[in-house]
């Protein structure tokens, strides 16, 4: 009987512990944590529903500035291994041209307006510039597939040489598991979402269950406005800063360590 229960209470211990271990998120410190905490966050910069002020563009992270919110961007790769601000993976939306952005070389690319507007795919080393320390970054990066070293090694080498306060995130753990080790004083997140209709099933319940965790040991975790999982509160209760997007109302900013939003003018800290 004493073995069956000393049997019982192991089998008991190793269930908590697993999920703990999977889930538990890096210890961020809190000057880590003291830009970011609190605050509202541009996405894609200030930009205009009418697309007059386009998405990603210099002139949308400078109005970010000039009204004191903190800006969320997203970083890719050109073809001749430049980086770039740009969201999504093909230029049809915003450009009104085919192909990806990997298709094309920096040059290239300025031919092309954002939104039929004067403004062009901008060098992430020019938004660095334009920001020059007057608001916050949460820099996205996007999977490079094969290149992902690549991408993280040149975003990583100019955050290195920028003053101002910068975290960084990305959906694929792969990336954020690269920050963890090669920087550690960054504050760094996970990104998740309910569906992910271009994985498996089986990658697609890994990833909005956050259970890559232990490799990526996330500061945070920056999900969709939907109910998240049980797996991811259990991670937002072991430590991880709860970040939420893409708000719409300022309501959104209850419960939320962060709020990245677009479309309205909320107040720049709630905290």
């Amino acid at each position: 009987m004493e073995k069956k229960t000393k049997l019982l209470i192991a089998c008991g211990a190793a269930a908590v512990a697993l999920p703990v271990y999977l889930l538990a998120p890096g210890h961020a410190t809190r000057r880590q944590k003291a830009p970011f905490a609190g605050r509202n966050f541009a996405h894609r910069g200030l930009h205009e529903r009418d697309k007059s002020v386009p998405e990603n563009s210099l002139k949308a992270f400078d109005r970010a500035c000039q009204n004191g919110y903190g800006m969320e961007l997203d970083v890719q790769l050109t073809r001749d291994g430049q980086v770039v601000v740009f969201h999504d993976d093909t230029l049809d939306r915003v450009c009104g041209v085919k192909g990806r952005v990997d298709d094309y070389t920096f040059s290239e690319l300025q031919k092309f307006p954002l939104c039929g507007t004067a403004e062009r795919i901008p060098l992430f080393s020019d938004v660095l510039n334009t920001v020059r320390g007057r608001g916050p970054i949460i820099c996205e990066l996007k999977t490079a597939g094969k290149k992902n070293r690549e991408l993280c090694r040149k975003t990583y080498a100019l955050l290195a040489s920028y003053g101002g306060d910068v975290c960084v995130e990305s959906f694929d753990p792969r990336i954020v598991t690269w920050f963890r080790f090669h920087a550690p004083e960054l504050l760094r997140g996970q990104l998740a979402q309910g569906k992910y209709p271009d994985q498996s099933a089986f990658q697609g319940f890994l990833l909005r269950n956050c259970l890559l965790n232990f490799l990526a040991r996330p500061h945070f975790i920056a999900y969709e406005l939907i109910r998240r999982p049980l797996s991811v509160r259990l991670s937002e209760a072991l430590g991880a800063m709860k970040v939420c997007w893409t708000s719409h109302e300022p309501k959104n900013e209850k419960g939320q360590d962060v709020v990245i939003f677009e479309f309205y003018r909320p107040r720049i800290s709630f905290k």
